[in-house]
């Protein structure tokens, strides 16, 4: 399939798109504010650098997109019909990943909650700052 934009159009679309500060991790870090919990963002020396750090309660917090990281049974979690081979190898290999981190993560003692972007909503968020609050290490 050929591309319906020209290659600056296409590079400035994709400049645009960011690994960090999206729209759904700041919905979540905004309901875990208001709510009284504290953190640091993107924790370079941990594993997998977690979206949201709270070391008071030894949690941490991923934010995982349903494309990417591929949330099981969501519609958003779709394969692109171009380049088959190589989306499912990158996926594979996401998920491995993710498995790995969390392991590394719980091994050194650190609480793991995921959010799907897809399941953002104020009553999730509500239900992850009550789990935060009630395994505190």
């Amino acid at each position: 399939m050929t591309d319906t934009v020209d290659r600056d159009t296409r590079s400035r679309m994709m400049s645009g798109i960011r690994g960090k500060d999206t729209a759904p991790e700041r919905a979540v870090r905004s309901g875990l504010h208001r709510r009284g919990l504290r953190f640091r963002l993107n924790v370079s020396g941990l594993p997998g650098r977690p979206d949201i750090v709270l070391s008071r309660w030894n949690a941490v917090v991923f934010v995982h997109g349903c494309f990417w990281h591929r949330h099981a049974g969501c519609r958003f979690s779709y394969t692109p019909k171009s380049r088959v081979a190589f989306w499912r190898q990158k996926f594979r290999e996401n998920v491995v990943r993710d498995r790995r981190v969390v392991k590394e993560l719980t091994a050194d003692g650190w609480n793991v909650h995921m959010l799907w972007t897809c399941e953002i909503t104020p009553a999730r968020i509500a239900r992850l700052a009550k789990a935060i609050r009630g395994k505190r290490s």
